[in-house]
């Protein structure tokens, strides 16, 4: 469903942003030489002639196509990043251990910093914080115990911080591996959850989820791969009902 609004999407703006008529005067071109080169197969400077022309068409057709392409990248990238939220990790089970890390804000010491994670009925805290002076971290293993999306809360040098943790969701649920520091880049990249206050000396929470694959003909695909490839077919096959040169 998501792969076909895309294809709208694309058919869209490449229909409004493109020269249709150059695209198409060029596909034409590009036709008429490669039927020339099957015709005039034995003269060798007639086939060079039109290996030269199929050239300089196919570079003209990329140029009526970088428009269309620049104008679709930036909702591309918007949407991708919010997909990534809902096919690209999977939960963790109960009974599941995964890596918890803070990871610090340059010139601060994790020797120094007074941080602590409060325990929660929906996890385990199997170690206590590994302070990590060189990559500036400090890690914690948790077991996941109970269904649901439970607080990671952290005292902070006397402040609270909160990040989610996804345990035994469904098989399509919004997961977010990590919390950010406030920054306009920062949000627009990583929106699942609110930012870190800016105050603070923590510039991320991350917590480690497997990846999810989805099960195709029982082969293990990419989500990105099968929507890309769903898209660009779409794409294709609706071209002509909204008479769109691609």
């Amino acid at each position: 469903f998501i792969s076909v609004l895309t294809a709208l999407l694309m058919l869209f703006v490449f229909r409004f942003t493109s020269n249709q008529e150059g695209i198409k005067r060029v596909k034409n071109k590009i036709k008429a030489h490669l039927l020339e080169l099957r015709l005039f197969k034995d003269s060798i400077s007639l086939s060079f002639k039109a290996q030269g022309n199929i050239l300089r068409y196919n570079l003209r057709y990329i140029s009526y196509s970088t428009k269309p392409m620049l104008v679709m990248i930036i909702p591309l990238i918007l949407i991708l990043i919010q997909l990534n939220f809902w096919f690209g990790y999977e939960a963790l089970t109960p009974g599941q251990k995964t890596i918890l890390k803070v990871k610090l804000e340059e010139g601060y010491n994790p020797l120094d910093i007074d941080i602590a994670l409060e325990p929660s009925s929906g996890f385990d805290i199997q170690t206590p914080p590994l302070r990590i002076e060189e990559e500036k971290e400090i890690n914690w293993r948790l077991q996941a115990r109970k269904k649901g999306v439970h607080d990671l809360t952290f005292i902070v040098n006397a402040q609270r911080l909160t990040k989610k943790l996804a345990i035994a969701q469904r098989r399509l649920s919004k997961i977010s591996p990590l919390k950010i520091k406030r920054n306009f880049i920062n949000e627009l990249i990583n929106p699942g959850e609110s930012p870190i206050p800016g105050d603070m000396p923590i510039k991320a929470i991350e917590v480690q989820y497997q990846a999810k694959d989805m099960h195709l003909f029982g082969w293990n695909i990419p989500w990105l791969a099968v929507y890309f490839s769903l898209s660009i077919i779409l794409g294709f096959v609706l071209k002509g009902i909204f008479k769109v040169e691609i």
